[in-house]
Formats: structure tokens, C-alpha cells, sequence
């Protein structure tokens, strides 16, 4: 199938941002030697009052020694050095060029030529932050600037500004070049001057406290309580001695006048949402420096919920902890597990079972290792014993359920079997997770059960008995989703979903297929690279066939291999995409409710919605009234996490709509009511996949590159909006009036779309019987 994304000459775009439309934000500042010191006071400041705040901070600089660069990093985990030169300005260079101020005039003006961020938010060196900035973090138009204080509303103060993507451009540019070099504008401060000529009064006003100006102090006045940011305007700075009349707003600066030392310890000791980025910056060092077991813990903790098990065993791995400390075992027990070191992994997590408030976390963990070697007595006996300590513990009923489980009696004989690596959703887990197995056998037969199949659970060590069973079978297919994410159940044989050692893996000798796989990191989501390469190359070179289900994950994974294994990666779209093809007998409804359902994720949040989920709900709040216009809109739960956005738009915005607990459904009961609705406005991937199988129109909120790449191997693109998108409401309830307009014509343009799907499907369906003898 050609694609509009895909083609010899040039790929399919698989930058994650450009994808999703998730914004990226920086910090800007200009920043010289003399003015080092306030901004190193900025950078603590900015940590200690936003401590889950990190975003990129952009340091535009002319002549910063070395020596003061590592100063900088020391303090900032995302520091961007971006090298200015003044030169272009000489065209309307005006007074004392040796002026400080002047040149940082200049040089500010080449924020607006920064050109990798949606957002940039400008602060000068001599401010500190005492406040949330959470408010200027989600701007989302416009040039933002509190008023200047003695002159009025009409004009900007420059010191803070929030700049959106349309100011950051070579046409706005353009018109502060014209300004500059016509000298039209004031003398005192030029990048004032110059923006307050060309904006001529068009900003959005911000409140005075996000630039609150020392000149209103005077007379040695207290700093307000609500103040955000505190500029310290004028000649007389705090870290040169200060000017008479302003002791109680120096002071407040001096709070941020600390050792590297005390900085880090200052940090460390806030409470609860501290940001991945900064916690392992600040707690390294400090550990290293302390032996600090707590922040240890905390440090690997960091580690661990961003994929970087290793980095966790490393750090809890380099302090003495004490025998009675059960946290830190618990979390080093966890994340030696996740790198599969099993058995020191067991040592820790007995000893954390010791403290009752570790106790049943550390029971589920060792009913995890038990499960995944395939012992399920112990894993029950683990997971009872975490249930008797709390018996509201989510994961121990999780693991009793999975160790108690029977397994279906095989029917068939191992010779006339096919083997099966998948991820077998539990009970009231992911709808979408769960009926891709059986999806994925229907590709290769009506007998989707243990008469011709042999489950392997991806998550189980693939070990020597689970190997001598393949290789019993006539083939192997591996499939059932998007298996090649890092974190979902982590290990350190193949760093990705399916638990097998390369040196087992090379010991398979029935045919491999790797079947309508999907390349699943988030915007934001990195593999560790190394062990994930390896076990990927050995993987395509193993495989007979090797289909991945879109054409950014072909790109993706071909960029990890060596260039002569390129030709054997192939399309192999989902076959939840062709149900409506795969399903013998099937009958398109005669007639559909008159719902749109809509569906939205919340795994993973931090990388889905960044500082936009305020913003999201707004907008489907809005979104939902408009629709209802159209039919009644439902809340559909692929998982229990899901139907948050119901909770949340009727606390938030007085909205309520029915929740469809489609995680409780059985895999026909999915297909059934996806089949019966009009419209599904979806996040998660099967949201979108599984009601366009079964011919119904979609619209994908774009939060993981996969809706998009899936979108464009369908050359429809326009049904997929970001969650993002600045008009996000209006953009919903427009696609969707388009699509319902005339429904049967849009039904007809999906089971043409799947047709193309379908023909793919069957041209790989005849290598497959070629390969697999069947």
C-alpha cells in the first residue's frame, strides 16, 4: 500500500513532538560574567519555588568562561548554550555600547530567533522566582508581559516575557530589524523600545507579581506574599552590595545565595512532586557526597518510573542500608528485578517485608518473580501474604489472580500448533490488550483456540522448558500489540515486553513471525538502547517474517539495525483494523445507536498532556456540550484509569455523560458495541483501531505518535486532532459534523481505507502459509 507519508525517497516523519503537537518550553536568559551570580541565584530560585518544574533553559551568552559554563550546568540538568554575536545589530546600535544593559538589550532580542520551542518564557538575570509559574507555563497565545509600572498599560517591562511560536519567527523578526534600524524607538532600553514600538500596545497583560519590580519596595517595604517573580531593577544589585531602602527584598534573594551543597540539600528536602530531571541532578552529587540512603531511594525511585532500572541499582547499590530500612530494599529489590537479577532481587524484598508499610508491596513484587519463572504456587502463597497485610492492595489481588488461574487444557497436537508470544491481559485490564491475541491468531485461521495454539506469555522468562515447547510447535508468531515498549513489564533479557535471552532466542529453530508488532515508546520515552538494539537485530535476523503494524514504527526500528536487515522489516497493519475481513460470517449492523463514544488515556500522563491537561479538559468540556447536539455522548473505559475524564469534567465543569466499563467485556461484546455507534473519538490506539476494523468512523486525539502513524497509513491525517491543539473543541465538533453529515458516505470511505489494509493483510497472509506450512 503507498501511503502519502511513505516513499522511496523520503520516510515517514517520526519526530514524536511533531506527531503529538505536544509543546516544548524553554527558559531563556542572556547572561555575562558580571551578571553570573544573579542568575545562578535565578536557576536555585526557579528549582526551589517550582520543584516539578524542567524545562529546557536556553542561555544566550557572548563571552561566559569555562569555568562559569559548568557553574551553570551544575545547576540545571537542561541547559541549552546558545552563542549570540551583537554584529547584526550595528545597523542601529545607539548610546554606550559598553553599557550592560544596552548589550543585554541586544542580545535578548535573539530570543525571538530561537525557532526549536512552542513557547519561550524570558527572564532576566536579576530576578528571582518565589512563586508557581504554572499559570505562565500554560499560556498558550499571544506575547505576554506585565505592564511597566510607571508608564502605564500601554506599554511592556521586557524583564519576563512569554513568547508563543508566531512571535518566534523570521517575520517578526523582521519587523524588530525594520524598528531598530529606523531608530524609532526609546533609548533607555532598547529591547523595550524596540518591542514596545513594534507591539504598540498588543500583548496579553499579566499580573504585576510575575515581574513585581524592586522600585515599588522602597522605603524597605515587605515583598508581597503572592509575588511570583521579584526583579531586582536598577544599578544596585543584591550580589554587588545592595542599595539603601530595599533590606527585606534582598533578603528575600539571599534565601538563594547557597552552596552547591546546601542548594542540593534545600531541594531534596521539599515533599512530593519533584521532577524526574532535577531529583536525580540534585541527589546524585548529594549521595555521592553523603552517603544518604533516603535520598537514595528517592533517586532510584526517579530512576525507575523513567525506564533507568540500571541507574537504580546503581545508585542504592553504592550506600550502606541498614537492615531495619525496608523502603530502600524494597525499591532496590524492584529495580533489580526489572534489569533480572531475580534472586538479589528476592533478598532485597524479603527484607522489606519486615515493615508493615512496605510489607504488601514487596509480597506482590515476589509473587511477580515467582509468576515470571513460572511458579505459581509461590507467587499465590506471595500475593496471599500481601493481601493479609493490606487486603485493599490492588497488584497482590492482581497476583492471586494470576497465579490461581487454570490454564486452558491444550487441545490439540504440538505438531499442528502454532506457538504464540503475546501479552494476555488480565481480567478488567486494557480492552484493547485484551482482545488482540485472539485478533491476531484470526489472521491465521477461524481456530483462534488451544487446539491450534500454544500460548507463551511475553511477560514469563522464556526459559529452556518454554523453548523445548516451540520448538515442539510448527512456528512461532510473536504478536499481540505494541511490544516493543520499555516499561510495561521491564526485564533485562531483551529490554522489551517479551522476557527472552538472546542466547535462548538463538536456539529457536521453528520458523518466526513477528506479526503486526507496533514500536509503542511516548513522546519523552526512551529504550535503554544497548540490551534493546541487540535483542532487536537478533530478533529480524532470527525472524522468516517481520511485520511491524505502521510505517513510523518500520522507520523506527530500521534505524536501530544494520542497514542489510532494512529489506525483511515489512507492513503488517493490525489486525484489528481488517476484523471486519477476518471474521467469518460477519454482518455490518443494520442500524447504529445514536452515540458518539469517546475514550481518553491516562497512563502515562506526564508524557501525554504535559502542562496542557487543564487545558484538554476545558476544551472536551466544551467539546462534549456540542457534541451532545449531535447524539448522546458516552464515556468509553478501556481501562479502569480511564474514566478519569468522566470524574473529572463533572467535578471541574458540571458535566456528566454514562461510562461504558468496557474493561469488564468479553472480546465479542467490544467488537459488538464499537460496531453499533456512530462516532469514536479516541486516545488509546485500539480506541481507534478496533472500531475502524468493525467500519466505524473515527476521530484519534493524538497524545502517542502511533495515532498519527497509524492515521497516515490510511491517508486520513485530518481525522486524528492533538491534544494540544489550540482549537481543539471547535476542531472535534467541526470533523465530527463533517463525518456525521452524511454517515453512510463516511462508512463507505472506512471500509475503503480497510480495504487497502486488507490487501496488504492478504498478500503477507500468502508468505505466511509459504513460511509456516500451513
Amino acid at each position: 500500500m503507498t501511503t502519502t507519508t511513505l516513499s522511496a525517497a523520503q520516510g515517514p516523519v517520526t519526530d514524536a513532538s511533531a506527531l503529538t503537537g505536544k509543546r516544548k518550553i524553554a527558559f531563556a536568559s542572556f547572561v555575562d560574567e558580571n551578571y553570573l551570580p544573579g542568575f545562578l541565584a535565578l536557576l536555585r530560585s526557579l528549582a526551589l519555588s517550582n520543584p516539578g518544574v524542567c524545562e529546557d533553559f536556553v542561555v544566550l551568552y557572548d563571552d561566559l568562561r569555562p569555568g562559569s559554563i559548568a557553574k551553570i550546568r551544575a545547576l540545571h540538568p537542561r541547559i541549552v548554550m546558545k552563542r549570540v554575536d551583537a554584529d547584526h545589530y550595528d545597523s542601529y546600535k545607539k548610546g554606550d555600547q559598553d553599557n550592560y544593559l544596552v548589550r543585554k538589550a541586544y542580545f535578548i532580542l535573539d530570543v525571538f530567533r530561537i525557532r526549536e520551542y512552542d513557547t519561550v518564557i524570558t527572564l532576566d538575570t536579576d530576578m528571582v522566582v518565589l512563586g508557581d509559574l504554572t499559570e505562565l507555563l500554560q499560556l498558550r497565545e499571544g506575547l505576554a508581559a506585565v505592564p511597566q509600572f510607571f508608564y502605564g498599560q500601554h506599554k511592556l517591562n521586557s524583564g519576563l516575557l512569554v513568547i508563543q511560536r508566531e512571535y518566534l519567527s523570521d517575520a517578526f523578526c523582521a519587523k524588530l530589524d525594520k524598528c531598530g534600524r529606523s531608530g524609532d524607538y526609546e533609548l533607555d532600553k532598547h529591547d523595550q523600545g524596540i518591542l514596545n514600538s513594534v507591539l504598540d500596545g498588543d500583548f496579553v497583560r499579566l499580573d504585576a507579581r510575575y515581574n513585581f519590580v524592586k522600585r515599588r519596595l522602597s522605603g524597605d517595604l515587605p515583598v508581597p506574599e503572592d509575588t511570583a517573580i521579584l526583579h531586582f531593577t536598577g544599578r544596585h544589585k543584591p550580589w554587588q552590595g545592595g542599595e539603601a531602602g530595599y533590606a527585606q527584598a534582598e533578603e528575600r534573594w539571599r534565601e538563594f545565595e547557597l552552596t552547591d551543597a546546601e542548594f542540593h540539600a534545600a531541594y531534596l528536602e521539599q515533599q512530593g512532586g519533584l521532577h524526574h530531571d532535577l531529583l536525580v541532578h540534585y541527589g546524585t552529587p548529594h549521595v555521592a557526597r553523603t552517603g544518604d540512603v533516603e535520598v537514595a531511594r528517592k533517586v532510584a525511585a526517579a530512576h525507575i518510573a523513567n525506564g533507568d532500572y540500571q541507574d537504580a541499582v546503581d545508585i542504592l547499590s553504592s550506600v550502606r542500608i541498614p537492615l531495619d530500612e525496608a523502603w530502600p530494599h524494597e525499591v532496590l529489590g524492584h529495580a533489580l528485578m526489572s534489569v533480572s537479577r531475580y534472586d538479589e532481587a528476592k533478598a532485597q524484598l524479603l527484607l522489606a517485608t519486615a515493615a508493615p508499610n512496605r510489607a504488601a508491596t514487596a509480597y506482590a513484587r515476589l509473587a511477580q518473580i515467582a509468576w515470571v519463572h513460572g511458579d505459581n504456587a509461590t507467587a499465590l502463597k506471595h500475593a496471599t501474604a500481601g493481601i493479609s497485610v493490606d487486603p485493599t492492595h490492588r497488584p497482590s489481588r492482581l497476583w492471586v489472580q494470576r497465579a490461581a488461574s487454570v490454564p486452558a487444557q491444550e487441545l490439540g497436537a504440538p505438531e499442528d500448533q502454532l506457538a504464540h508470544v503475546a501479552f494476555y491481559m488480565d481480567r478488567q485490564g486494557n480492552a484493547g490488550d485484551k482482545l488482540l491475541p485472539e485478533s491476531v491468531r484470526s489472521a491465521f485461521g477461524p481456530d483462534t483456540t488451544s487446539r491450534r495454539w500454544h500460548s507463551v506469555h511475553a511477560h514469563r522468562l522464556f526459559d529452556e522448558a518454554a523453548l523445548e515447547r516451540v520448538n515442539r510447535r510448527r512456528g512461532l508468531v510473536i504478536g499481540g500489540g505494541g511490544l516493543f515498549i520499555p516499561d510495561t513489564m521491564p526485564n533485562g533479557n531483551s529490554a522489551w515486553q517479551w522476557n527472552v535471552p538472546d542466547e535462548l532466542m538463538k536456539r529457536i529453530d521453528v520458523p518466526i513471525a513477528v506479526f503486526a508488532v507496533g514500536f509503542n515508546a511516548f513522546d519523552g520515552q526512551s529504550y535503554r538502547a544497548g540490551r534493546f538494539r541487540e535483542s532487536l537485530r537478533l530478533l529480524v535476523e532470527q525472524s522468516s517474517f517481520f511485520g511491524l503494524r505502521n510505517h513510523g514504527s518500520i522507520a523506527k526500528v530500521r534505524a536501530m539495525v544494520p542497514a542489510h536487515l532494512h529489506d525483511k522489516i515489512r507492513f503488517q497493519p493490525c489486525p484489528t483494523t481488517v476484523t471486519r475481513q477476518l471474521t467469518p460470517g460477519w454482518q455490518d449492523p443494520a442500524k447504529r445507536d445514536d452515540t458518539i463514544l469517546i475514550n481518553a488515556a491516562y497512563d502515562r500522563a506526564g508524557l501525554r498532556f504535559g502542562h496542557d491537561y487543564d487545558y484538554f479538559l476545558a476544551q472536551m468540556a466544551k467539546a462534549v456540550r456540542d457534541l451532545g447536539e449531535l447524539a448522546e455522548v458516552q464515556c468509553v473505559a478501556h481501562s479502569l484509569d480511564d474514566e478519569k475524564i468522566a470524574f473529572d469534567l463533572r467535578r471541574e465543569h458540571g458535566i456528566s455523560m454514562p461510562v461504558i466499563p468496557m474493561y469488564d467485556f468479553e472480546n465479542k461484546e467490544i467488537l459488538d458495541l464499537y460496531a453499533r455507534t456512530k462516532l469514536v473519538i479516541g486516545m488509546r490506539g485500539h480506541a481507534g483501531m478496533i472500531p475502524f476494523g468493525v467500519g466505524t468512523p473515527i476521530i484519534s486525539l493524538i497524545s502517542h505518535p502511533k495515532m498519527a502513524y497509524f492515521l497516515n497509513d490510511i491517508e486520513r491525517p485530518e481525522w486524528g486532532v492533538s491534544v494540544h491543539d489550540r482549537h481543539l473543541a471547535a476542531r472535534l465538533v467541526e470533523r465530527s459534523r463533517d463525518l456525521l453529515a452524511d454517515h453512510a458516505k463516511t462508512v463507505a470511505d472506512v471500509h475503503g481505507r480497510q480495504q487497502e489494509l486488507w490487501k496488504v493483510t492478504e498478500a503477507n497472509a500468502s508468505d505466511l502459509r509459504v513460511i509456516l506450512g500451513s
